[in-house]
């Protein structure tokens, strides 16, 4: 078995904000792969404009970087669980994976949801045990509690044996102790290099290529990156891809591109172990195998997680519908919509009974808000339904997601916890004190019991708690209210502008969103009412002028702070008669039905 010692395919693994990027940065500097004077952005992987604001990673990326006479190639990973359908497939084009672990935090549930997909592909682990240099770092701990995580995980022997490099990649030094660090990457690229598998030299035999990540270009169309896994493959080859029907559809390659640093260089073959990019065929989908006309011999389907929650996206009908936004037709919101699908393969579409209307379905809430985010940004306008979780049904059975969720508070807040997350149907699992005043709990919750649920968690913990959660799987429906929000709404009577004396007028009947001056609408709400009920209210009021002076001047009086929404937010508050209106400058909710007296109606209709 002939071996191909000049490649190692990798992927970097971690929990969200444990540095894979950042580590990524300094191989890519620390290898040579850009000139001396070369500038490059921090965190230079994150290259949405979203990722780069929210400091994630949302898509998975290859970049390759050459170590000495070899050719490293990296595959920067997401942490966040909406986007795990990006992770699975990513591990059947590697060998090997780095996991990176924060020396303080530890073993996350994300950390657990990555490393769970790398060992079910009996993939190679080595350990980066990352912010070595932080001040409460405990690096003999961690790594304890990492082995445990993966004797837990049902680690075969071999990757039991996982070599530990320390590492800080926010000041670029590496060690293979937590007090030696150099200022270089070696020891981690020494330990890819000894320890990652080399790909097996197969280039005789007949090519296979499976399409692993989708890409788009304007100038060839779609482009399918994957690893070559069996053969070799050329520009202007002919060859057949494998459809999941079992069809077949033939085309040529019309490029290849390979990966070096951050760019895309064209290359003329590419052959077994190599990560590419082939364009040539609109029609290639994740999964599908390529392979020669007279050899079909598809590979094992790449299993994606199925979407589990799903909300009804809606033309923008408001009184100030069109006002802000470029694109606010049903056409062209179906046009977008669809062509997200042509890379994103874990989003699912469906029409609804009405043209104006789809039923879009994805792994969770930050998935689905990315791509309201995007929508926005390029001048869409739409309305969003309440996010619901997807049942299914499994043997008969009415199942929903259940959420492993993981808190760490401090201790004085424990009771508000448990109470919480009880009351949204939580069964506790661990509990354990992490010292300095910190426990962390572990919980498993219905998925359903967690929408909306951060604001609540922020609040009872005065900001001081941290909350991760990741799917764990399908359970029978618990019976009974799930979560859900308590308190009631302020809506606007009629069309206007709020005033400074309406706002003040309402402040004592909760918590108002809009500041003075803001143009609202019959039916729109202002605030949050502090009992449960809807109140309906006039915040376009003004004050009479009379000739009679005052005491107590105007100018004394003064608004208090009003409650700004992000997207997240605002979806997540949302009840099930209220729409959230998303044009690229707002973000307004409202009722469905925008007129009281109707409202009262369907109210006492439904009742």
């Amino acid at each position: 078995m002939q071996l191909r010692n000049d490649i190692r395919n990798i992927a970097i693994i971690a929990h969200v904000d444990h540095g894979k990027t950042t580590l990524v940065d300094q191989l890519l500097r620390y290898s040579g792969t850009f000139r001396e004077n070369e500038h490059v952005d921090e965190r230079a992987m994150d290259s949405g404009d979203i990722e780069r604001e929210r400091g994630i990673t949302i898509l998975a990326k290859n970049t390759a970087v050459k170590y000495k006479d070899s050719t490293i190639n990296i595959l920067d990973t997401p942490g966040h669980a909406d986007f795990g359908g990006e992770v699975e497939r990513i591990m059947k084009m590697v060998d090997g994976v780095a996991l990176v672990v924060d020396a303080y935090e530890g073993t996350m549930p994300q950390t657990r949801f990555v490393l769970k997909k790398a060992l079910e592909q009996k993939l190679t682990p080595i350990v980066v045990l990352n912010k070595v240099d932080r001040p409460n770092a405990r690096p003999a701990e961690v790594v304890d509690e990492v082995l445990d995580l993966f004797i837990e995980l049902g680690a075969d022997d071999n990757q039991l044996e996982f070599p530990v490099v320390y590492a800080s990649a926010l000041n670029g030094t590496s060690g293979l102790e937590p007090e030696d660090q150099q200022e270089t990457m070696d020891p981690v690229f020494n330990t890819i290099m000894e320890h990652i598998p080399a790909p097996v030299d197969t280039r005789e035999e007949p090519l296979q290529f499976q399409v692993t990540l989708l890409d788009y270009n304007d100038y060839v169309g779609r482009i399918g990156v994957g690893r070559v896994v069996r053969g070799s493959i050329k520009v202007g080859q002919q060859v057949v891809v494998l459809k999941e029907d079992g069809s077949q559809k033939s085309f040529r390659v019309s490029k290849l591109f390979g990966f070096i640093g951050l760019k895309r260089v064209e290359i003329q073959e590419a052959v077994s172990g190599d990560i590419v990019a082939l364009a040539g065929m609109e029609d290639l989908n994740v999964g599908e195998t390529v392979c020669p006309a007279e050899h079909p011999d598809p590979l094992p389907w790449l299993r994606i997680d199925e979407p589990t929650l799903q909300m009804t996206f809606v033309v923008n009908n408001s009184p100030f519908a069109g006002k802000e936004g470029k694109y606010i037709t049903s056409r062209r919101i179906e046009e977008r919509l669809l062509k997200e699908l042509e890379t994103d393969v874990s989003l699912r579409v469906e029409p609804t009974s009405s043209p104006d209307a789809w039923t879009v379905s994805g792994r969770g809430e930050l998935h689905l808000s990315i791509l309201i985010e995007n929508m926005r940004r390029e001048g869409y306008e739409l309305q969003l339904s309440k996010p619901e979780v997807i049942i299914k049904d499994i043997d008969g059975v009415k199942c929903e997601p259940m959420e492993r969720v993981q808190v760490d508070v401090p201790e004085e807040h424990t009771g508000a916890i448990m109470e919480s997350l009880g009351e949204r149907k939580g069964e506790m699992l661990d509990m354990a004190n992490q010292g300095n005043g910190q426990v962390r709990i572990e919980f498993k919750v219905p998925s359903r019991g967690l929408l909306g649920y951060t604001t609540e968690f922020m609040s009872q913990t005065r900001g001081y708690g941290i909350i991760n959660h990741t799917f764990e799987a399908y359970e029978p429906v618990i019976k009974g209210q799930v979560g859900g929000r308590r308190e009631g709404v302020l809506v606007a009577l009629e069309k206007g502008k709020a005033s400074t004396y309406g706002i003040m007028n309402l402040e004592d009947r909760g918590v108002i969103f809009i500041t003075p001056g803001t143009e609202v609408y019959e039916g729109m709400i202002v605030g949050e009412h502090n009992r449960e009920n809807d109140l309906t209210v006039n915040i376009t009021k003004e004050k009479h002028l009379t000739n009679v002076r005052s005491a107590t001047k105007d100018q004394t009086s003064t608004i208090r702070k009003t409650r700004d929404m992000s997207l997240e937010e605002a979806l997540q508050y949302l009840s099930e008669d209220e729409y959230c209106e998303v044009t690229p400058e707002t973000i307004r909710l409202r009722k469905k039905i925008l007129n009281k007296n109707e409202r009262e109606k369907a109210a006492k209709k439904s009742k």
